[in-house]
């Protein structure tokens, strides 16, 4: 279980302000939650927003899920709470073919240098078939699109499909 305590929170914050520079865009890599479900804990919510408000966190890069998870956009910072699998060493793990692991993205998140804030992002699908990435079908692409909107909009973002086949999140 991870340690999502002020301690650690406080640790975090010293080690970034030990090393930041003016312009940095500092980007944390956070193995945590359950491997399969969408479920966010007020906890790790809690945390994430504690580590861009107190630890001078920028990016949030979430992990452990075989799935992506929602997006969040607090106070300008992306927060991405599960990314999912991308290169691995499987295909398919029986028994959670309704969270579709076999669908991936690609983030490419445009961050200002000078404020840590998002300003934009693109996401592209990919599919991974017999250990490639291919681009996914039409239907696939909406399936992703439902889904991060679904769980999305408890954090206010939503993603838009664009005629090029890339997702755009949207934030308020």
């Amino acid at each position: 279980m991870a340690d999502l305590s002020d301690q650690t929170v406080l640790r975090i914050k010293n080690e970034v302000a030990a090393i930041k520079q003016p312009g940095d865009v500092v980007l944390f890599s956070l193995h945590w939650g359950g491997n399969w479900g969408y479920n966010i804990s007020p906890d790790e919510r809690r945390f994430a927003h504690r580590l861009i408000d107190e630890a001078g966190i920028d990016v949030l890069y979430g992990h452990s899920s075989h799935h992506f998870k929602g997006l969040e956009v607090y106070h300008e910072k992306l927060i991405m709470y599960g990314c999912g699998d991308f290169i691995n060493d499987y295909e398919g793990i029986k028994g959670y073919e309704q969270y579709r692991d076999d669908l991936t993205l690609m983030y490419f998140p445009v961050i200002n240098p000078a404020s840590g804030q998002l300003v934009e992002m693109t996401m592209v699908p990919m599919q991974i078939k017999r250990f490639q990435t291919v681009s996914p079908a039409p239907h696939d692409r909406q399936w992703l699109v439902d889904v991060l909107n679904r769980e999305g909009h408890k954090f206010g973002t939503q993603v838009l499909l664009e005629k090029d086949g890339s997702l755009t999140p949207q934030w308020r």
